[in-house]
């Protein structure tokens, strides 16, 4: 049996792949940034280089 521990974040064009315990958890899924967990509401870009979400 496997542990998943990592996983794409939640945020669809995002290309981060996160921990999960260092994920922000939102609605059951997982997100890189608070920018992610907010669907970019307020915050544009997630902060990782090489990421165009």
């Amino acid at each position: 049996m496997t542990t998943v521990n990592q996983m794409k974040c939640a945020c669809e064009p995002c290309l981060c792949i996160v921990s999960i315990q260092d994920a922000i958890q939102k609605d059951g899924k997982y997100y890189c940034s608070e920018a992610c967990a907010e669907g970019h509401q307020t915050m544009k870009g997630c902060g990782h280089n090489g990421c165009g979400c």
